[in-house]
């Protein structure tokens, strides 16, 4: 085997590097057209982590409509005082009222080149709805990209954070554990765990995206727009795997 330098290391370290941050716009090129597209996956998939990173690398813009909605609510006007009543009430937030505020947000010109959107659609009736308003635009969704992790991991993702009760840092059983386990590293205060970060409210949240979210993949599946992605790689694996299924054309997939 031959010996490979620092250097040599250093610069295939940086060439990589660039492969995964240079922005892709070759399926625009292909198709003469932006790229649409709907990230989906259940809880603790990584959607959030991963978004806005892929949407930089292929030149389109990052929507995520539960930030559009945690936006509108500091404004003062009066769509932001019906969709934060709605919020205050613990209600989900009406369809029209949600697909509004998205499309609003679809029609900004950073949209022009394309977009990821992430949170939504999350029922069958939504992306019926979402793909009605697109196509009077004369748009579409081009690619559904589903991120497939198992459930054990799903589970030991959301269930594993824990809080300092007195300094309120965090911590995670798997990504970042303390040193003395119950024990906060900063202050040596002691850690608990929120009620919506046990394994029991991880399995809920589960359970209600099987119910409420798994008939939309199928409803992108009938319509062959839909690309399974593993998500329970390493981060950068990841991104590259969502990259290239935004950027290959449907028949290479």
């Amino acid at each position: 085997m031959g010996h490979v330098n620092k250097e040599d290391g250093m610069v295939a370290a940086r060439a990589q590097a660039s492969v995964l941050t240079r922005p892709s716009s070759r399926l625009m090129v292909e198709r003469g057209k932006p790229v649409n597209v709907v990230l989906m996956g259940p809880p603790g998939a990584g959607k959030g982590t991963q978004a806005g990173t892929v949407a930089r690398l292929v030149d389109v813009a990052h929507v995520a409509s539960g930030d559009l909605l945690r936006d509108l609510i500091r404004q003062d006007s009066e769509i932001a005082r019906q969709v934060k009543a709605f919020m205050d009430r613990g209600d989900l937030v009406p369809d029209d009222l949600t697909l509004a505020i998205v499309m609003a947000r679809l029609a900004e010109p950073d949209c022009a080149n394309g977009f990821i959107l992430d949170g939504f659609p999350r029922t069958v009736t939504q992306a019926r709805e979402l793909d009605s308003r697109l196509a009077a635009r004369g748009r579409r969704i081009d690619r559904v990209i589903d991120l497939i992790v198992p459930e054990d991991v799903l589970l030991a993702r959301l269930s594993g954070r824990w809080l300092c009760r007195d300094c309120h840092s965090s911590y995670h059983v798997l990504f970042s554990p303390p040193t003395t386990p119950g024990v906060c590293d900063r202050c040596g205060g002691p850690l608990y765990q929120r009620n919506d970060d046990t394994l029991e409210t991880a399995r809920r949240r589960l359970e209600v995206y099987d119910h409420d979210t798994r008939p939309v993949l199928e409803y992108y599946r009938a319509a062959g727009i839909l690309v399974d992605v593993p998500g329970d790689r390493s981060v950068g694996e990841v991104t590259e795997a969502l990259r290239e299924a935004i950027v290959t054309q449907p028949d290479a997939l």
